[in-house]
């Protein structure tokens, strides 16, 4: 994996939102209504090309495909696995929910109203918001849909991954870009709201799931790409839990997810993995949130040679003064959110930059990637900004990461001659 030795590089979590033509066939098929899969080859093909182009334009280093692929960060999960069949839900069932957001919503349930009415408005290709929430509310509603776990969990979705892969790299030759990296859930996170029918225990679903989702990653890293980990179940049910099991009983559990994700890594290079952890995408008080410093020690167990956390998010911006006295193990990299997802106020490149020194003060210049708290959209129809506001953050990223390469790499001193005190030398 790169590192930031001549300058800071810059990356982003890897959901971007996707264009509109791309969004209603990926819904067709989502919703299992009739649509041209020829179509959908083509126009896939394409939109990462475009999305490629775009994010080497605004000066984006280490690139993704957007995520344009899939129907969701975990949401395809399930459709890359033998085992499992897509139904309607019955009005009696209630499948399992890894990401249950009533902790906090019984602090504030008249923001959690408002703001599920909020979730269901849409910018459309011309950015007309009003016209196209309009047309969601006013429509028809899909079926409720729900996977169904029915027999042995076994991946299948070579193909699909390999057209996903096809399609990045030829993106990345004709945008010339070399380095880029694919995200994956963690096991833990890729558990969707699926009904078991067929394992007689959690433990072995998931024992299952972890398996077959390393085919996935071993792909990835054998395509010579970056393999990112996302896990936002390790911070973002941390307060549910709480609430239901009580402290001693939720670290438990999350040593065990870490140790299933360790699992599926196994045998794996870890310089070629990275580990991303979020407290939730959704623009809301995140009063419940754990502090980072309680699950530090739980991120760092994890095979990767880098690890992506929020640090733009308002609720988490100061927690970059922990690594004052949590050691960044030798060989290890950070990578910071300095731009938001969750808000459409453009950051400074100066305050970019600024950030970027903090983590210069406490980890060291070669030990930081600039990067974003994290993706923009997470499934194909569901932005968080309006994409004209996503590319000005990324593109203010990457001026926020040359002014801070001005800044901080023209200095020399310890930093050049690898003294033992140079990680923690401070710069401003």
């Amino acid at each position: 994996m790169k590192r930031s030795s001549e300058r800071f590089l810059t990356t982003h979590v890897g959901s971007l939102v996707r264009p509109a033509a791309l969004r209603a066939i990926i819904g067709a098929r989502e919703n299992e209504q009739p649509y041209d899969e020829a179509e959908l080859t083509a126009t896939l093909r394409q939109a990462v090309q475009e999305v490629v182009a775009k994010q080497a334009e605004v000066g984006i280093d280490i690139v993704d495909d957007g995520e344009y692929g899939k129907t969701g960060w975990n949401r395809y999960v399930a459709e890359r696995m033998d085992g499992f069949i897509h139904r309607p839900l019955r009005a009696d069932e209630k499948p399992q929910n890894n990401f249950d957001l009533s902790d906090e919503a019984t602090k504030f349930p008249g923001f959690y109203a408002a703001y599920s009415v909020l979730q269901t408005f849409d910018w459309d290709s011309a950015g007309e918001a009003p016209a196209a929430a309009a047309a969601t509310l006013a429509g028809p509603r899909p079926r409720r849909l729900i996977w169904e776990c029915v027999g042995p969990i076994k991946y299948k979705g070579q193909a699909a991954l390999a057209r996903d892969i096809g399609n990045l790299k030829a993106a990345l030759r004709s945008a010339k870009v070399e380095d880029a990296f694919l995200p994956v859930a963690a096991p833990m996170s890729a558990r969707g709201n699926w009904l078991n029918s067929f394992y007689k225990n959690e433990a072995d679903l998931m024992t299952a799931l972890a398996d077959a989702l390393k085919e996935e990653y071993r792909a990835i890293i054998d395509a010579g790409f970056v393999l990112q980990i996302d896990d936002p179940f390790l911070a973002d049910q941390h307060g549910k839990f709480v609430a239901q099991y009580g402290e001693k009983e939720t670290r438990r559990r999350l040593e065990q997810s870490i140790e299933l994700l360790n699992y599926a890594l196994t045998g794996l290079p870890e310089d070629r993995v990275r580990y991303h952890v979020c407290w939730g995408s959704w623009n809301a008080p995140h009063t419940t949130d754990v502090p980072l410093a309680k699950i530090v020690d739980l991120v760092l167990k994890v095979r990767a040679q880098a690890y992506s956390l929020e640090a733009a998010n308002p609720r988490h911006e100061h927690e970059w003064q922990i690594w004052k006295d949590v050691n960044l193990p030798d060989g290890k990299l950070l990578i910071p959110g300095l731009i938001s997802h969750v808000t459409n106020v453009v950051e400074h490149p100066e305050l970019v930059a600024w950030r970027i020194g903090n983590f210069v003060s406490v980890v060291g210049r070669d030990n930081i990637i600039a990067g974003s708290d994290c993706g923009f959209s997470q499934s194909y129809n569901h932005m968080r900004v309006h994409p004209s506001v996503q590319w000005a953050k990324l593109e203010a990223l990457a001026e926020g990461a040359r002014i801070a390469t001005r800044q901080h790499f023209a200095q020399r001193s310890a930093w050049d001659h690898h003294t033992p005190d140079a990680r923690k030398e401070p710069t401003r």
